[in-house]
């Protein structure tokens, strides 16, 4: 039954979160304040607890490579489909068609499922889904669809909805100030995400066998009881219903997108890897994941439409929700 209610529980926050902020006890923006320390305190410390109370493997690193997999290649294909879509359209997707939620919802999940180990292959799926969510998505994004970074696709374009990307430079000291401006953004973006560098230290930690003191795991884990209810509280302060036929047909075409990779990539965990049944079982559920907080950030930056993204992490947690309970009483482990 516990395995049944911690993800309903999870819902049951980002509900809470929704309706204070419709009653007004929420502002449209306070959504934000919980958004900076989630992604610079709170899931650092949660990561940084997992690693300092569960021994983390070094082979398991392999399941990191195939997560890195699983967020990168419904990218490529979500591009290459959408040729003849606007940009802003193209970037919904490919921000919020790929990439896991783990550490706020896969994680409460499977220790519900089987205990507190099930988080170490789950958090050695998260290093390699991270490299994608925590930044890799965001950069991918910007440079195939050759959107500006800092500024919002309507705030490039005059605060139209623009259609078209804008034009890449042609003159030669323009491009090489452009490949300057690409790498200090891919520089700042995967370097300046505090859980991508905490899950880079935790990394050189676990190769050099280094034990994580007893008193750090003390201190982080506040913030690892925390993190749920944090994440799932700012998706329900920063989500909202859609607001036009357009909005609705952006969230089915995420969910369309996203529920056969997540089975395809379920399918291939359990019955392709080389991997014990435990932690092929807890690759699945990792693979069933709703769309990663990160997506609502990045989708705010690039797009200045958190809400959208916000309402269909919400509704791809619920689909998540029944597909887990369905895949745990399928494989029996």
């Amino acid at each position: 039954m516990s395995a049944i209610l911690t993800p309903v529980g999870l819902l049951l926050i980002i509900l809470a979160g929704y309706l204070f902020k419709r009653f007004g006890l929420f502002g449209q923006k306070d959504y934000r304040v919980l958004q900076t320390a989630e992604f610079n305190i709170v899931l650092p410390g949660a990561i940084v607890y997992s690693f300092a109370t569960n021994p983390h493997d070094i082979s398991l690193l392999l399941i990191s490579v195939f997560a890195f997999l699983f967020a990168f290649i419904p990218i490529v294909f979500i591009f290459l489909a959408t040729r003849k879509r606007n940009v802003t359209d193209r970037a919904f997707l490919m921000l919020n068609g790929a990439g896991f939620n783990l550490g706020c919802f896969s994680f409460p999940v499977v220790q519900s499922f089987w205990g507190a180990g099930a988080v170490v292959p789950a958090a050695m799926f998260d290093i390699g889904n991270c490299v994608m969510v925590a930044a890799g998505t965001n950069v991918l994004t910007q440079q195939l669809l050759h959107i500006q970074p800092g500024k919002t696709l309507a705030e490039q374009h005059a605060g139209s909805a623009p259609t078209l990307p804008y034009e890449k430079p042609k003159d030669r000291d323009a491009k090489r100030l452009a490949r300057r401006a690409l790498l200090r953004t891919i520089g700042k973006s995967f370097f300046g995400s505090v859980p991508f560098d905490t899950y880079l230290l935790m990394i050189v930690l676990t190769v050099a066998n280094v034990k994580i003191p007893d008193w750090i795991a003390s201190i982080t884990q506040p913030l690892s009881g925390a993190n749920a209810l944090v994440s799932m509280l700012m998706v329900g302060m920063l989500m909202d219903l859609p607001q036009s036929k357009h909005d609705v047909k952006e969230v089915m075409a995420v969910i369309a997108w996203r529920i056969p990779f997540s089975v395809a990539f379920a399918l291939i965990a359990w019955l392709l890897l080389p991997f014990s049944a435990s932690i092929r079982a807890v690759m699945v559920i990792c693979a069933l994941a709703p769309i990663a907080i990160f997506s609502t950030l990045f989708t705010d930056k690039v797009l200045g439409n958190a809400k959208l993204a916000g309402f269909s992490l919400a509704i791809t947690a619920m689909i998540s929700l029944v597909m887990m309970a369905f895949a745990h009483a399928l494989m029996g482990v």
